[in-house]
């Protein structure tokens, strides 16, 4: 039943998914089968557990390679399109497709798919509010997705509650996973020569042991005596020991020394017809975007210790897992967005309808006179604070709440900000 149940999220709404991204075409179309793949590769490996008892952490690491890497090539191909019209559909999934890693999870592999559905869910409604009266077709697909993590999120509470369950027994109903092979036979009984074996006490090496345990207190005499350079708490360096192993999350790749090294990418900035593209920017002050007109969007990509001026009204400006960095701005028709940043800040000359923080620490927002009336949405942010323009110059710092409490009214929630008393 678990493959079934398995097999009916896939024939169900992710079947619906793709056919919508198959109908919207272009990167989301291509995004789509790398997502089937890995749907796929997730069946098989679960249909295996019904076949087989658990196996050791290497084995099921090879086994789990398959959809790892599609989860792997799914992230990549966001990154490598950032400058596509679907943006925000490749986000959505790039973002909440690491759902799939609930099988290593325990004992709560449902609340992370929900986690994960929540972290896609920032870009499903940006797909929701600029499709809805153009298309009903992204809409369908927005919808179509957060359904197909919905329905994982129940299988896994009916089937694997506490953590992927390996039967050990083979259902019927469920074909052999072709990939994956069998599970590998037994190892052969130990052998032992028997020919060594030896009744006789004098040649037992028992008989040694004991022979050497009732020497009494003459079996001291061989023992090492320990100086001072040997004791631990005298000798500090004796203290330190190999650092503990800590194990990597599902699909996650770490590096360090030269692979990392190698990661480092070229600065660029560009213009990509209305976009503007600011990435991998690193202590550069002197950023600087003009002649841009009302209908372009300017996007910062993992910049670290830089400034950008834009002059001029933009429609949008985003700022996307950047550090340390700083954005002044004269207007913009639709709203400033931050997204997985540290410390940074920004200012505005003229107006700004809305300011948007997302999965940020650290945001301080300068604002101007003609844009009191702007309307703040964060989310999953710390350290955020507003500084209000008086007339000597000067600035008020009102900070953010971060904190709030809910209560219960009925049938509804009600829900206030607590203020900080630390």
């Amino acid at each position: 039943m678990s493959v079934l149940g398995y097999q009916d999220i896939v024939n169900g709404p992710l079947a619906q998914y793709l056919a919508l991204s198959y109908k919207i075409g272009g990167d989301v179309a291509k995004q789509a089968e790398f997502v089937k793949l890995a749907f796929e590769a997730q069946l098989q490996y679960v249909s295996l557990a019904t076949q087989c008892s658990q196996p050791g952490q290497d084995k099921q690491m090879a086994l789990l390679k398959p959809t790892s890497d599609q989860i792997t090539a799914i992230q990549d191909f966001r990154e490598k399109n950032r400058a596509s019209p679907f943006f925000n559909h490749l986000s959505a999934i790039s973002e909440s497709i690491p759902a799939l890693g609930w099988v290593c999870v325990s004992p709560t592999p449902g609340p992370h798919v929900k986690e994960m559905n929540d972290a896609g869910q920032f870009y499903t409604n940006r797909v929701l509010k600029e499709w809805k009266e153009k298309d009903v077709t992204h809409v369908e697909w927005a919808r179509a997705w957060m359904q197909t993590l919905t329905e994982l999120q129940q299988y896994i509470k009916q089937f694997h509650t506490t953590g992927l369950v390996w039967s050990g027994k083979g259902i019927a109903a469920a074909p052999p996973p072709p990939p994956m092979g069998a599970c590998p036979p037994p190892p052969p009984p130990p052998t032992f020569d028997l020919s060594s074996l030896s009744l006789d006490g004098s040649k037992d090496e028992r008989s040694a042991l004991f022979a050497e345990i009732n020497q009494g207190e003459a079996i001291t005499k061989n023992l090492k005596k320990v100086t001072a350079d040997m004791q631990t708490h005298k000798n500090p360096t004796l203290r330190t020991g190999p650092a503990p192993f800590k194990a990597t999350q599902f699909g996650s790749v770490s590096a360090t020394g030269p692979a990392a090294a190698s990661m480092v990418k070229d600065p660029i900035f560009t213009r990509d017809g209305k976009k503007w593209l600011i990435e991998y920017q690193k202590n550069n002050p002197n950023l600087l975007v003009e002649n841009a007109e009302m209908n372009n969007v300017v996007y910062v990509f993992k910049s670290e210790g830089s400034t950008l001026a834009v002059k001029g009204k933009v429609n949008n400006i985003v700022m996307d897992s950047c550090k340390k960095c700083s954005l002044l701005f004269d207007s913009v028709v639709a709203s400033v967005e931050f997204v997985n940043c540290q410390s940074v800040q920004m200012q505005v000359l003229g107006h700004v309808p809305t300011i948007s923080i997302d999965k940020t620490d650290g945001c301080q927002m300068y604002l101007s006179k003609q844009s009191l009336g702007v309307e703040v949405v964060s989310s999953k942010s710390s350290e955020m604070n507003i500084m209000l323009p008086e007339d000597s110059g000067d600035y008020t710092e009102l900070p953010l709440p971060e904190q709030f409490k809910t209560t219960i009214s009925g049938k509804t929630l009600k829900t206030v900000c607590v203020d900080s008393l630390g």
